[in-house]
């Protein structure tokens, strides 16, 4: 999601009594010295993570690794800064990637710049753009990229067919896009869907959205927001324009019905990420095509990292992330859980094609990656507020509560006094 984004992005379901017994017994120091590393995977990702990491350690006993679930990656920054004041951190834990700005500034978060860019072996430069940006903070990388993904659109064919509508191209308008919802809405139908409960899963589509329009979040030099611009205008409008006038689009409370409206046939059109597609219904006919375009069609990716701690984490889990984020050995976690490719290489491997085949519609995503992933959320302590205030502002737009531009305007008083007292 990402991402993150919350729940929407990779639901937690309920794992065994085993699972949480370890999750409950991993607070203290690993077991016979082990390399402890936390993440929050359930089912498919847990299980192919528990693999790998059992194939590490038949083959590096003395850098043996003990997967710890922490609960959910949803709460992952509180629990990491948790264990920071209990005086216990694991060696390295999974975090969303807009949580890593609220790690860098304590001492327990390690700079991983010499190992990881300075290692030829590792290769930094192949991975996706999103996963360096992700996990580098002032030029510094702290974190080695575990997850990467982006936003596309995703149609129900039959809507289409049975509106008499032409379905989606990768050189698609916004113009197009507003007509098809429109057409696609009725009878209790909508085109569109937008989560609207004022989170990050909120905001990170309007910053596609000002991205499409050729507009920025902030200030070349971070100093002063950027959003409240002509792009910015145009981006919110839009969404008045769906979700007021035409009444095109559902409003989700962020609880993930647009998912069961979509596989009823009554929502035509989603922007969303791979790790929706497994919950589409075997007999519903979908497409994936790039996100319509204003200025260009460029989306958002959602990356998450491994963060490490301490110099036993730079010592002992660093060769174990770097393993495990290894071209060959991703695409064979990638292919029993659906996880896009982290790294360019990896869709030269002579499986990947195989990947596609099991997943289809992730095509789109990855050439996303390498197209439309041209700019990333700022890595700055202020974004949790900025994302907050933007998130009040696009929920206010599409609920009618609030005209464009003066959204925009109160958004723009409220980041630009956060910046100004960093």
């Amino acid at each position: 999601m990402a991402h993150g984004r919350g729940l929407s992005r990779r639901t937690v379901l309920t794992m065994g009594a085993a699972l949480f017994m370890t999750a409950a017994c991993g607070t203290g120091s690993g077991s016979d010295g082990k390399v402890r590393v936390w993440h929050g995977y359930t089912d498919a990702e847990a299980t192919a993570l528990g693999k790998l990491a059992d194939r590490w350690n038949t083959t590096h006993p003395n850098q043996q690794v003990e997967l710890v679930f922490n609960g959910g990656n949803d709460n992952a920054l509180q629990k990491t800064l948790a264990s920071f004041a209990s005086g216990n951190p694991p060696e390295a834990a999974y975090q969303y990637g807009s949580s890593i700005t609220g790690l860098t500034g304590r001492s327990q978060a390690q700079d991983l710049t010499d190992l990881l860019r300075g290692d030829a072996g590792f290769a930094w430069d192949d991975l996706f753009q999103a996963g360096r940006d992700a996990s580098t903070v002032d030029g510094k990388i702290y974190g080695v990229p575990a997850l990467v993904d982006n936003l596309s659109l995703v149609y129900h064919k039959k809507l289409f067919d049975d509106a008499g509508i032409a379905h989606p191209t990768s050189s698609w308008t916004w113009d197009e896009f507003r007509a098809a919802a429109r057409k696609l809405t009725a009878d209790g139908r909508f085109g569109w869907a937008y989560v609207n409960d004022g989170t990050e899963d909120t905001v990170w589509r309007f910053l596609a959205l000002l991205w499409q329009a050729g507009g920025d979040l902030l200030s070349a030099d971070g100093k002063k927001s950027a959003f409240a611009s002509d792009a910015g205008l145009q981006a919110m409008q839009l969404l008045k324009d769906m979700a007021v006038t035409d009444k095109s689009v559902y409003l989700d409370a962020g609880d993930q019905q647009y998912l069961n409206l979509f596989n009823s046939g009554r929502i035509g059109m989603l922007w969303t990420g791979p790790w929706d597609l497994g919950a589409i219904n075997d007999d519903v006919a979908y497409g994936v095509e790039f996100l319509p375009g204003k200025v260009s069609h460029a989306t958002i990716a959602g990356p998450d990292t491994f963060v490490v701690f301490g110099e036993n984490g730079r010592k002992n889990a660093v060769p174990f992330l770097k393993w495990l984020l290894s071209a060959e050995i991703h695409l064979e976690f990638a292919m029993e859980t659906g996880h896009l490719p982290i790294r360019q290489s990896e869709v030269d491997l002579a499986g990947y094609a195989e990947f596609e085949a099991k997943y289809p519609g992730t095509k789109v995503f990855v050439d996303n990656l390498a197209k439309n992933v041209t700019k990333a959320r700022p890595n700055i302590p202020q974004y949790p507020k900025i994302s907050q205030v933007l998130g009040t502002a696009v929920q206010s737009v599409l609920l009618g509560q609030a005209e464009p531009r003066a959204a925009l305007d109160q958004a723009r008083g409220e980041v630009d006094q956060e910046l100004a007292g960093s």
